[in-house]
């Protein structure tokens, strides 16, 4: 998939926290370049996720993992933000406070002066489903899988349609676009199966048909593809749709995306 369109949006700057690197600490720059790769192994900083959910009655409550000690930032458009500190064994938890509509969050986890960017953007709805979304790639959900079959699909201007499903881990998988076999694989050792379609024709705009289904599973959706109108009052539009909720979002480099939150 790629990015609709380019421009210097404002709002990322809350959102996107830069990678600062630690420099050589005054030595020369011949022995700079002699560190050895397990120095640089060792400088490494993991980035932060988020990757379990669940709704309260005070909100939502997120939770995920982060270098140990490090301090965790979630942060809206607005540049509002939370902070907690993960533990001994990396992990944090969020309470989000009680919202009426979805947000989109940035994550980020600083250790020291050296800070990371988690990759994409953190969705959270009222009613405690969540997705990382991600530029270019199908969205990744967060909240727990209610049953085996569909969970996200992603699609943009360019005509390509990304299929995210979650079935029983190393299950063999066939899908279908409209009736017709479009695709078939197996599914990862977490029961992640991810396709994309769209090349080299592209998915036309209109009502498709998407399934899945295999050995004792089977899901399908009618989902209405369509390109975002322009996002002039923010990063990101959410509206529900009989095929579950839809996102229009502002990518890194100023495209549009929409992610679908099946179910």
């Amino acid at each position: 998939m790629v990015p609709s369109r380019s421009r210097t949006v404002s709002w990322l700057i809350a959102l996107i926290v830069p990678v600062v690197l630690t420099g050589c600490g005054g030595k020369s720059p011949a022995a700079g370049a002699a560190v050895d790769a397990a120095a640089l192994e060792a400088s490494y900083l993991a980035p932060p996720r988020a990757d379990a959910v669940r709704a309260s009655a005070g909100g939502v409550v997120l939770s995920g993992s982060a270098p140990p000690g490090g301090k965790v930032r979630l942060a809206t458009p607005a540049g509002q933000a939370m902070f907690a500190t993960a533990d001994v064994k990396g992990r944090w938890t969020l309470a989000l406070p009680p919202a009426a509509e979805p947000q989109i969050f940035g994550l980020s986890a600083a250790v020291g002066a050296r800070l990371n960017q988690a990759e994409g953007y953190v969705l959270v709805t009222p009613g405690g489903q969540a997705a990382l979304l991600r530029a270019g790639t199908g969205a990744v959900r967060i909240d727990a899988v209610a049953r085996p079959g569909l969970r996200a699909l992603d699609f943009d201007r360019g005509g390509g349609l990304e299929v995210s499903a979650a079935v029983p881990p190393g299950a063999t998988v066939i899908l279908r676009l409209d009736g017709r076999q479009a695709a078939e694989g197996r599914a990862d050792a977490r029961g992640r199966y991810v396709a994309s379609l769209g090349s080299p024709a592209p998915i036309r705009p209109g009502a498709h048909q998407v399934q899945v289904f295999g050995d004792g599973f089977s899901d399908q959706v009618v989902v209405q593809v369509s390109p975002a109108a322009p996002l002039a009052q923010g990063p990101f539009r959410s509206q529900l749709t009989p095929a579950g909720l839809r996102v229009d979002w502002m990518t890194p480099g100023g495209g549009e995306q929409s992610t679908l939150l099946v179910h």
